[in-house]
């Protein structure tokens, strides 16, 4: 008895260590499963990304004059770059800022700025609308000024301007890519740019003298750093500026349409979504921007940062947004202009724009209200009304300024994004043509970049503990677990019925041999 209790003894412990042999196994399997498995959005501290251009860009060499200006397609996206002359012999004195933007920037060729121009060439009919949106790509880093800027115009063969836009860094003096737009519309009654010929899109880059802006003291970075004040300008004149160039072509209408512009429309402040948020990455430029739609999305933003999200609105659609910042861990100081999300429109036209200054604890802004998307608001006398011409993909910009990280830390920081969309779908104006690229102003069908339960709350999205259905992560776990679930169980099958046919064997042999 007491061997035969010996050798049960030593087949149990033989059992117990190929069993957990066995289950070391299979934990390892589970393992490299685990470890083969994208990383939920959740855990991922994204570092600042380099802008995203457009997948199908083209490459073009920007001129500086109208001779040899080269010619741009609309449909086509390109890609080209701006740097600024030296600023030797520029520097006496700033330009008065209490003048518009406009009126700045054409002072400065003349009084303490420094301007480099680009030329570029469109051969233009007499019936399609062209639109050119241009985002100059400051070098992450650059020691900007709040006047450093691009302007972008567009004027005929006759040096006769069609349209002028401007936009600059502001006040937090953060690096980030920066927008404007230029136009050539046919419009009845308007005498100049109708005609059919060669226009030429001309984008400035500008920059006031080191120190012209001045600054808050609370924002300014350390000496050398991102908020520096004395040579900034003269740092960032030597880097050059990407540039992403944009041309679009919209067709004239079959019929003439009115071209009164409603004054009633609902301007009462939209209440935000609630509920739980959906997870969501910003894309990093406009080619890149993720899909979202009405709903509450969270997301994730690093310090000098921008993200890029994309909206679905239909012609007779009222869009909203707010943006939430979450707190830091450390409080330490004050950045003023701190974050900054602005609305374009499907040509990057800006339509409107909030920004808030932040001290560590947590900070909430919408957009004020916008009128809804009308073909006839192209003849509003409002900037921000005439954006909101056509149907498309609305664009929602958020940057977090470089200089939160020097407050309050690298991040990551928690960012909510509330989109809301009003009223009712109406026709599409008659277009005579198609547009460049071709159903550019149609909303069409869902975006499939959407994930399946954007706007619901987790527990609505899904039956599986609240990850949103259409995750991709989510989707890898769980066909990860499915599968590494079944191997173990036909692991432990196998292993089980082994273990039975032994132990009958060994009764048979008892039971011939009961001395053994």
């Amino acid at each position: 008895m007491g061997r035969r209790t010996g050798r049960r003894g030593e087949r149990r412990g033989l059992a117990g260590r190929r069993a957990v042999v066995r289950f070391t196994a299979v934990g390892a399997l589970l393992c490299a499963s685990a470890a083969a498995l994208p990383a939920p959005d959740a855990l991922a501290a994204p570092d600042v990304p380099a802008y995203a251009f457009s997948d199908d860009v083209r490459a073009v060499q920007a001129a500086t004059g109208t001779t040899g200006a080269a010619a741009l397609t609309p449909g086509a996206t390109y890609r080209s770059s701006l740097a600024l002359p030296s600023a030797a012999g520029n520097e006496s004195e700033s330009p008065d800022e209490s003048r518009g933007q406009g009126q700045e920037q054409e002072q400065q060729g003349r009084a303490g700025g420094a301007v480099a121009k680009a030329y570029f060439r469109l051969e233009l009919d007499d019936v399609a609308n062209v639109y050119v949106g241009v985002t100059a790509v400051p070098r992450a880093g650059s020691e900007l000024a709040a006047g450093d800027g691009i302007s972008v115009s567009v004027q005929d063969a006759d040096s006769t301007p069609c349209s002028r836009d401007s936009a600059v860094v502001g006040a937090s003096r953060s690096p980030q890519p920066i927008t404007a737009w230029g136009a050539r519309e046919l419009q009845p009654g308007r005498g100049a740019c109708q005609k059919a010929g060669t226009y030429y899109v001309i984008v400035e880059r500008t920059r006031t003298r080191a120190g012209a802006s001045g600054g808050t003291g609370a924002d300014a970075g350390p000496s050398g750093g991102p908020g520096a004040g004395d040579g900034a300008g003269v740092r960032a004149a030597q880097e050059p500026w990407e540039l992403e160039i944009a041309p679009v072509s919209e067709p004239a209408l079959a019929r003439t349409a009115a071209t009164n512009v409603p004054r009633a429309w609902d301007s009462a402040t939209p209440t935000p979504p609630t509920g739980a948020p959906v997870t969501v990455r910003g894309g990093a430029g406009f080619a890149r921007a993720a899909a979202v739609e009405q709903g509450v999305w969270r997301d994730e933003i690093v310090p000098g940062q921008t993200l890029f999200y994309k909206v679905p609105v239909d012609w007779g659609r009222q869009v909203s947004a707010s943006v939430d910042l979450g707190s830091a861990d450390r409080n330490s100081g004050y950045v003023v202009d701190a974050l900054d999300m602005t609305l374009y429109n499907p040509v990057r036209a800006e339509v409107k724009d909030v920004d808030f200054g932040y001290g560590g604890r947590q900070k909430s802004a919408a957009l004020a209200p916008v009128p809804p998307v009308r073909y006839v608001n192209r003849y509003a006398s409002a900037s921000a009304t005439k954006a909101l011409r056509f149907a498309g993909s609305y664009y929602l910009v958020v940057h977090l300024a470089a200089q939160v990280g020097e407050r309050f830390g690298a991040g990551p920081y928690g960012l909510t994004l509330r989109v809301r969309v009003d009223g009712s779908a109406q026709a599409a104006p008659g277009y005579a043509g198609r547009s460049a690229p071709r159903g550019f102003f149609d909303v069409g069908a869902r975006d499939p970049e959407l994930p399946a339960a954007s706007g619901v709350t987790r527990a609505d999205a899904s039956e599986d503990g609240g990850a949103p259905k259409g995750d991709p992560a989510m989707k890898a776990v769980a066909v990860g677990g499915i599968g590494a679930g079944s191997v173990l169980l036909a692991v432990l099958g196998v292993w089980t019925l082994t273990a039975r046919r032994r132990a009958a064997a060994q009764m048979r042999v008892n039971a011939q041999n009961p001395t053994a």
